[in-house]
């Protein structure tokens, strides 16, 4: 039933006297309800549920399943490699972690320059980055001396308690 002979049956309805009429088949479930008033004057009420058809092609559990395993092979492989070297390299880097949940930001606004920049040398005070939470703009500091190696977040991207924002190098 497409739109037109919906909005024809109803207004067959409305116009009918009758109260209230259900219709149930496979595809949907239709229920319209029509309310006098003393003056005369109607006013339709429509209702319409669409049940969802079980069948294994609907879900796609027969065609997804290879693909995904097939995905998950060739993501996995490299992946793990990257990840056993970053580890490795990673573990002599110290990691200036999010102190709380906001948008991260590298610079102090649009026009200037980046707080810190990969191979800059920081101290306990140096501001890093900013993270705005709740419309305020929170001055996070380095509280570690070093290099910074690498930046590990993109610039006005959401940031979680605890995320790793820069490693830095304290040797």
């Amino acid at each position: 039933m497409d739109y037109k002979e919906l909005k024809d049956f109803i207004k067959a309805v409305a116009k009918s006297g009758v109260n209230e009429v259900d219709i149930k088949t496979d595809k949907m479930k239709l229920s319209i309800k029509v309310n006098s008033s003393s003056t005369g004057a109607t006013h339709t009420e429509t209702i319409i549920q669409q049940v969802p058809v079980h069948s294994p092609l609907a879900t796609g559990t027969i065609m997804q399943q290879p693909v995904q395993q097939n995905l998950q092979t060739q993501v996995q492989a490299p992946a793990d490699n990257n990840e056993k070297s970053e580890k490795e390299d990673t573990s002599k880097y110290i990691t200036i972690k999010s102190p709380m949940v906001g948008t991260f930001y590298r610079k102090p606004s649009p026009d200037k320059d980046p707080f810190v920049n990969v191979g800059d040398n920081v101290s306990e005070n140096s501001v890093v980055c900013i993270i705005e939470a709740m419309k305020l703009f929170n001055e996070i500091e380095a509280e570690v001396t070093g290099k910074i190696v690498k930046v590990l977040v993109d610039d006005a991207t959401p940031v979680e308690f605890e995320q790793a924002l820069f490693l830095v190098d304290p040797s």
